[in-house]
C-alpha cells in the first residue's frame, strides 16, 4: 500500500542574521524567492503529495508573492512564537487530512537533493522517524575570549539537516505533548521516546544563513539537467529465455550478444553515457575484449551510474521502452523496476518500463529481434 507524504515547510523565522531587508525566506535567489526554490525542490520528489507552508502572520502578502503560479500548495498556517510552536500549528492543520508521513524541512535549505527524500522514505518504513546528517569532520574546539580552550571528541557527532521525516501521528503527539520547546524536530521526537534513524546528507542541501551563504548561492546556485537517450537491439537466437531489464523472462528463443544481450538495460546505460557525454557502452566495454563475452548487463549499468555520482549528479528519473512482438513484458515490469532502481540506487517510483509493439513491421514486428531505447535526467544543484 502506498503511503502518503506531504511536506511542511517552517517559513516564519525572521532570518535576520541573512540581512537583505527582508525574511531571509522571502529574498531572490536568481531572480525568484528562496521559499519558492524550497517548494519546488519538494514537490519534484514524485511520493511528495502536497506542501504546507508555515508563515509570520506579517508576511501574508510576501507569501503570496513568493508562490505565485505554483501548484501542490495547502492553504499557509500562521506559525507561534517558537518554532516548535510553528511545527505544531503546522501539523494540526494537516491533522484532518493526515498523511501517514511528513517532511518538516527549513524553508531556507532551497538546494535539497531528491536522493535525500529517496533515502529518508526508504527509512521510514522501518523507523517511525528519520533525518539527514553529514559527520563532522573537522577539529572540534572549545573556546572563549576568542581563545582555544580545550579540543572536543568529534567522534559520533552530526551536522543534522532537513527535511526530518516522520510517521505523521507520532510527530504530531510528540509536540502536542511537549512541555519544552526543542532546537528541531529530532530533539522533541527523542524528548517523546522515539528513536530517529540518521541518513545520508549531503553538503549540497546547507542552509541561507548569513550574507555569506547567499553570496555562495548566487555564485553556484544554477541547476545543471542533463538529457540522454539511449538505443539497443539483439537479434534472437536459440535459447528458452530472454533477459530484459535484469530479469529472466522464459521465451521460445534467446537474444544474440557479446554480453548477455540485455537490450533494455543496454538502452539505459547508454542513456546515462550519453547525459554525461562521457560516449557509450561499446566505449566502456568494447567487444572486441574477451573478458566481456557473456558479461551481466548489470556490470555496465553499474559503471555509468558511478560516472554519474562521480560528476555530482543525481538520477532524477529513467524511462525505458521495449520494442517486441514478444515476449510480454506486462507481467514482468515491475520486477524490472525494482531491478533497476536497486542498481541505480534510486526509488522505483522514478524509473518507467513500458513496452509496445511495431504493429508487426520491421525486424521486430517480423519476431527476427528485440529492441529498446531509454531517456534518463540527470540534475546536479
Amino acid at each position: 500500500m502506498t503511503q502518503t507524504v506531504t511536506a511542511l515547510i517552517v517559513a516564519a523565522g525572521r532570518g535576520s542574521r541573512a540581512g537583505g531587508g527582508l525574511p531571509k525566506q522571502y529574498r531572490l535567489l536568481d531572480g525568484q524567492p528562496v521559499l519558492a526554490r524550497s517548494i519546488q525542490a519538494l514537490l519534484a520528489h514524485a511520493s511528495v503529495g502536497a506542501v504546507q507552508v508555515v508563515i509570520h502572520p506579517d508576511d501574508l502578502a510576501l507569501y503570496k508573492a513568493a508562490v505565485q503560479g505554483l501548484e501542490g500548495l495547502l492553504p499557509p498556517v500562521y506559525g507561534g512564537d517558537t518554532r516548535s510552536a510553528s511545527v505544531l500549528n503546522g501539523l494540526e492543520a494537516l491533522a484532518d487530512s493526515a498523511p501517514d508521513i511528513v517532511l518538516i524541512h527549513d524553508a531556507a535549505r532551497p538546494f535539497l537533493p531528491l536522493k535525500i527524500i529517496d533515502n529518508l522514505l526508504a527509512e521510514l518504513q522501518t523507523a517511525r522517524g528519520a533525518f539527514p546528517a553529514l559527520p563532522v569532520v573537522d577539529a572540534l574546539w572549545h573556546g572563549g575570549g576568542g581563545f582555544a580552550e580545550a579540543p572536543q571528541n568529534r567522534a559520533g557527532l552530526y551536522r543534522a539537516q532537513t527535511p526530518q521525516a516522520f510517521d505523521f501521528a507520532t510527530i504530531l503527539k510528540a509536540h502536542q505533548t511537549a512541555t519544552t520547546p526543542a532546537d528541531d524536530d529530532v530533539a522533541l521526537a527523542r524528548m517523546h521516546g522515539m528513536n530517529v534513524a540518521i541518513v545520508d546528507g549531503d553538503e549540497r542541501n546547507y542552509k541561507l544563513t548569513t550574507q555569506a551563504d547567499f553570496d555562495r548561492a548566487e555564485r553556484g546556485s544554477t541547476m545543471d539537467i542533463r538529457t540522454g537517450n539511449g538505443f539497443d537491439v539483439h537479434a534472437f537466437t536459440t535459447g528458452d529465455a530472454v533477459i530484459l531489464g535484469g530479469v529472466k523472462i522464459p521465451h521460445s528463443h534467446a537474444l544474440l550478444g557479446h554480453s548477455d544481450a540485455d537490450v533494455a538495460m543496454h538502452a539505459i546505460t547508454d542513456a546515462l553515457f550519453g547525459a554525461l557525454a562521457e560516449g557509450d557502452i561499446g566505449q566502456w566495454f568494447p567487444p572486441s575484449e574477451a573478458r566481456w563475452k557473456g558479461a551481466a548487463s548489470d556490470i555496465f549499468l553499474q559503471k555509468a551510474v558511478e560516472r554519474v555520482a562521480r560528476r555530482g549528479f543525481s538520477i532524477s528519473n529513467i524511462d525505458c521502452t521495449i520494442i517486441c512482438e514478444a515476449p510480454k513484458i506486462g507481467p514482468h515490469a515491475a520486477a524490472m523496476r525494482a531491478e533497476i532502481a536497486k542498481l541505480c540506487g534510486i526509488a522505483p517510483e522514478r524509473i518507467s518500463i513500458k513496452a509496445t509493439t511495431s504493429e508487426k513491421l520491421g525486424f521486430t514486428g517480423r519476431k527476427e529481434g528485440i529492441a529498446a531505447m531509454a531517456t534518463t535526467t540527470l540534475v546536479k544543484l
